[in-house]
């Protein structure tokens, strides 16, 4: 072999499209064709300087020292061969490691993981070669999540071809990881097996600290590609109650009821199952609901559920254990080189990757030996006295406990405070804990915690696990968790989730944060302090009726049963809330509740509620058909509206007689209550309700047989999702075009933009959206046929903001 290009070089990689098929294909002629495909690479390889560093089977891996000559023999490779074989290459650009086997470091794998998402006759090229060659040549396809799972890499691909969508990670919510996976090659490939084969609930078992979490989110990278349904990741460690876990399941995947998932080839990924085991019924039932969707868990004991295949997962052994090590001390002192020392720190703290993880930041102003003697003066000390924990577990925390322990006073005390958090922002973690960046730096330098994604940060459940028996030890704890409620009430509040508030409604501040809310109200009942969090859950109102009605019921429920004598405006909000909750889920309970919170805001004088109670039991009399009863009520707060004079309730009023003309199907006089609707609560700020008129309307000049108008109320209501940033609107306005065209005779691009919303609500909950299903779906299934089949199977590969744009598309 030539000698190989060292400094800054340029891998390229290619790899046979469906070689196994065109096997089948082609049978003896494969041969020919292979060292046909061999051959022409080869001379556009050797032509452009490239010097080829391995092959495998229909595989190359060739390195160049110049990224323009890559990238022409990557173009000549691919004008050389024929039709038959279809060759995906990737191209990047690194400054490896050479060693006497060849190159070694992450662009090695970079290079090879931006060729495996391509398509046969494409080539890839990453962010640091545009760089180096310019863009001219290349078109940018975004960013994409590899399947090593850090950070997202933004691809170009060598000229201006259309291919299918890439097959990266974008449609899985998997989290992205910090660092690639280190070792674990055997025990990848066994867990992969498995998922792919017969088994159907895998559950990767082991101490604390072990990676159970890290290998569970390769695996299920690797096998993206054979769940066509989604691979879905569901955090389990914030969630404290089993009755919990179905909801947290079902909003994570975007389904109300877990029965939705009976057809659908999924994998849920379960992590941390340990305190849930009570819940292993509702694994139980998933299973049986089906036969294509599979469960990934990891958890420190099986689930014990029939069926489960149990991989328990060992330490670290020696080799990968002083990789992993050597890699964490490299990212903060670059020239660390290991010695027997580093051997020997691995060996005694028994390979566990977390624990390695704690002791990396020690290496940045400690050698291996001086780390190594002050271990060995450790670590009896901390691991005796635990003698009922089993030794892997005794040395994690030991390795925790010294971490700790090298803290200065005031950062532990803030690591402790720290611990009440599932994930947390800057700013809540110096509103409730007092720690502001360059705290939160210094216990991400000691590995205390680990940053994520979008700012936030995580504590792992092990390292949580120690700093809340800190801050119970402190006394702080009470303190700690009434300022915890309160902030993330504020939170709440600043989320303008009321049903009746004005102006835009921002669901996207609570999604991230719900396992602290769910914590905050845990609280709050353990410590029977109801008004705090009925204060949390009642600013919530909209986010429980538009996600999770029973769950929000149940928070509030219990709240108001372990409440002594809950404030008299908290009190009503709750019972409103009820109804919410009760009216969403079609239960006759929903208009009680509402005369209960009605008659509560009627003794405590407070008339815009009135009018707003008086409305929704309106609503009531309109689906049970009672019009007089109906009247009454509309009226009765028409009256009480002429002195609070609120432009809200006049435009709910008008948009609810609307909704009595069009059920006596009297459809143009409907529409002219939703146009004087429309018109006030834009002249009141009634932003989500202008939304929802919107639709409304849209459908109506449906029925009117009206498309083309009903088609303009759509897109002026998709303007206004994109601006207000109501993605369920969003998607609901995109498949309100799509039924518009469809009945405009443009069943082709009906299908596309409704499998695009379909793809859109499986990659991500859009909350409500099952429950539109007649109002949505229904009458556009009257169009199917071949053309509506061919285009809602083409929408599902669609992103949503190309569908956006189809369905601002003017009609043919």
């Amino acid at each position: 072999m030539a000698e190989l290009p060292s400094g800054t070089v340029t891998f390229l990689f290619t790899d046979i499209e469906g070689s196994t098929r065109l096997l089948h294909e082609l049978g003896d002629a494969y041969a020919d064709a292979l060292a046909e495909h061999r051959r022409v690479l080869r001379g556009a390889f050797a032509g452009h300087g490239g010097v080829e560093v391995d092959t495998q089977g229909d595989a190359f891996f060739v390195a160049f020292s110049r990224a323009s000559d890559a990238l022409a023999a990557a173009a000549e490779g691919q004008q050389g061969l024929d039709g038959a074989v279809r060759v995906r290459m990737g191209v990047h650009t690194g400054e490896p490691l050479v060693t006497d086997g060849g190159y070694v470091g992450i662009d090695v794998h970079r290079a090879a993981r931006i060729a495996a998402v391509g398509h046969g006759g494409q080539v890839l090229v990453s962010q640091s070669t545009c760089e180096l060659v310019g863009a001219g040549s290349l078109r940018d396809l975004g960013e994409h999540r590899l399947k090593d799972l850090t950070a997202p890499e933004r691809i170009w691909q060598l000229g201006n071809r259309d291919f299918p969508p890439l097959k990266s990670l974008n449609a899985t919510n998997l989290p992205v990881a910090a660092n690639p996976l280190v070792g674990r090659e055997r025990e990848l490939r066994e867990i992969v097996a498995l998922l792919t084969g017969s088994s159907r609930l895998v559950t990767v078992t082991g101490t604390g600290g072990t990676g159970k979490t890290r290998l569970a989110l390769q695996a299920a990278a690797e096998v993206v590609d054979d769940f066509s349904g989604g691979v879905f990741f569901v955090p389990l460690a914030g969630v404290q109650r089993a009755e919990l876990v179905s909801s947290s399941i079902a909003a994570t995947i975007g389904v109300h009821e877990l029965d939705e998932l009976r057809d659908r080839e999924a994998l849920l990924v379960l992590d941390n199952f340990e305190h849930l085991l009570d819940a292993v019924s509702t694994v139980a039932e998933i299973l049986a609901r089906g036969t294509r969707t599979k469960v990934l868990a990891t958890s420190r004991a099986p689930l014990r559920v029939g069926g489960e295949r149990e991989y328990p997962l060992d330490p670290l052994p020696d080799d990968d254990a002083v990789t992993l090590l050597t890699e964490r001390a490299r990212a903060i002192r670059p020239d660390f080189a290991p010695d027997g020392a580093t051997a020997e720190i691995c060996r005694r703290l028994d390979g566990l990757p977390l624990a390695l993880e704690l002791a990396a930041p020690r290496l940045r102003s400690l050698g291996s030996s001086a780390l190594l003697e002050r271990l060995d003066r450790r670590l009896p000390v901390l691991t005796s006295g635990r003698r009922d924990a089993p030794e892997r577990q005794r040395t994690l925390r030991a390795a925790i406990e010294w971490s700790y322990d090298l803290l200065e006073p005031r950062l532990q005390q803030l690591f402790a405070r720290l611990g009440v958090f599932a994930t947390f922002t800057l700013d809540a973690a110096e509103a409730v804990a007092g720690a502001g960046l360059d705290d939160v730096d210094a216990l991400v330098e000691a590995s205390l915690l680990k940053p994520l994604q979008g700012d936030r940060f995580l504590m792992l459940e092990t390292i949580r696990e120690f700093a809340l028996e800190r801050l119970s030890e402190s006394g702080d704890e009470d303190e700690v968790r009434l300022s915890h409620a309160e902030f993330f009430a504020r939170l709440a509040a600043s989320a303008n989730l009321h049903t009746e508030s004005a102006g835009p409604m921002r669901h996207d501040l609570v999604v991230p944060e719900l396992n602290n809310i769910r914590g905050a109200l845990a609280w709050a009942i353990a410590a029977r302090r109801q008004d705090e969090g009925l204060r949390l859950a009642g600013h919530l109102e909209n986010f429980w009726m538009t996600s999770d009605a029973a769950e929000g019921a149940q928070w509030i429920q219990t709240l108001l049963d372990v409440a002594a004598d809950p404030d008299p405006e908290l009190h009503a909000l709750a019972l409103r809330c009820l109804g919410n909750s009760a009216t969403v889920s079609g239960n006759p309970a929903g208009e009680d509740y509402y005369l209960q919170s009605l008659e509560r805001w009627r003794a405590l004088g407070r008339d815009e509620e009135v009018t707003s109670l008086l409305h929704r039991v309106a609503v009531w009399a309109v689906h049970q058909g009672d019009e007089e009863r109906a009247l009454r009520l509309i009226e009765e707060g028409e009256a009480l509206n002429t002195t609070v004079r609120l432009g809200k309730v006049e435009a709910s009023t008008l948009s609810l007689r609307g909704d009595l003309e069009r059920q006596a199907g009297r459809l143009e006089s409907a529409l002219s209550y939703y146009e004087r609707s429309l018109e006030k609560a834009r002249e009141t700020g009634f932003t989500w309700w202008e939304l929802h008129l919107l639709s409304v309307m849209a459908v109506t000049l449906f029925e009117l047989r009206r498309p083309e108008a009903g088609i303009e109320r759509a897109r002026d209501a998709i303007a206004l999702a994109q601006r207000i940033g109501d993605r369920p609107g969003l998607v609901d306005a995109v498949v309100l075009v799509a039924r518009g065209c469809a009945e405009h005779g443009e069943v082709g691009r009906a299908g596309m933009l409704l499998g695009a919303a379909e793809a859109e609500v499986g990659r991500a909950p859009v909350a409500g959206w099952r429950d539109d299903d007649e109002k949505l779906i229904v009458p556009l299934l009257a169009h199917a046929g071949p053309s509506f089949d061919r285009g809602r199977e083409s929408g599902r590969v669609l992103p949503l903001a190309d569908a956006v744009e189809l369905a601002l598309r003017g009609l043919d």
